[in-house]
């Protein structure tokens, strides 16, 4: 199985960390927090990840020669020549994704810190026979979100963005499950994968949501949904 990993970004809002080393080479609990993204995907049957790359790719490649063995994972790379967005990086690396097999494969942006239930993720979009499967987390204040609207299935039913009346409380965390048919939507260009490809996997019925359990958060920030009481809690550190 395969997955891939959005690593293309400028990592602005840890500056100045960011300015000598890519966002996900920041240590995070004494080691690249891209690492426990990857160890994670290994737990659930992933042996080969993709980084897609566009910002300072030569420290990214240091970053594979020297953690590649001890990860045991094989790790490659697929580099932008410009910013693809969080769609078009699949489309540029479809050629590494599809191997005809069709079996699916995750794309996790790289910024996101949580337990990583990638098994029970992958076992629930199997189950729905799904062509995409978005990971979920519940947030105390929706309205500074988009809101990803679901049935009591997993069905996703539309997206809201920033709700003036409530409406639900799920938003994108930022990792998925795909399934190979779903690289057909995408062009190759600066797309993106929320705005641009998800709402017609939406209407087709096709689109799934499977719920965090636990905490989460982007950037290394802890957002209003209980991250920073159990984030201590995690054996990582």
């Amino acid at each position: 199985m395969k997955a891939l990993i959005l690593v293309g970004g400028y990592g602005t809002r840890l500056r100045p960390l960011t300015l000598t080393v890519p966002k996900p080479l920041v240590d995070f609990c004494n080691k690249p927090m891209i690492c426990h993204q990857i160890e994670a995907l290994k737990a659930a049957g992933v042996t080969e990840v993709i980084l897609a790359i566009n910002y300072q790719p030569e420290v990214m490649m240091g970053f594979i020669k020297e953690w590649g063995d001890k990860l045991g994972v094989k790790i490659t790379c697929s580099q932008e020549t410009e910013p693809m967005g969080t769609a078009g990086p699949l489309a540029l690396a479809r050629h590494l994704l599809d191997d005809g097999s069709g079996k699916p494969f995750f794309v996790l942006n790289s910024d996101v810190v949580c337990p990583y239930p990638m098994k029970d993720m992958l076992d629930f979009h199997v189950a729905r026979e799904a062509e995409a499967t978005i990971l979920v987390t519940k947030v105390d204040d929706p309205s500074k979100y988009g809101v990803v609207v679901i049935d009591e299935y997993g069905q996703v039913q539309r997206f809201v963005e920033k709700p003036k009346e409530f409406v639900g409380d799920k938003i994108n965390a930022g990792i998925y499950v795909l399934a190979p048919s779903l690289l057909d939507r995408i062009e190759l260009r600066p797309t993106s994968i929320e705005r641009e490809v998800f709402p017609h996997v939406a209407a087709d019925k096709k689109l799934f949501a499977f719920t965090l359990p636990g905490y989460w958060m982007v950037g290394y920030i802890p957002l209003d949904n209980g991250a920073t009481l159990y984030v201590a809690a995690e054996p990582w550190c």
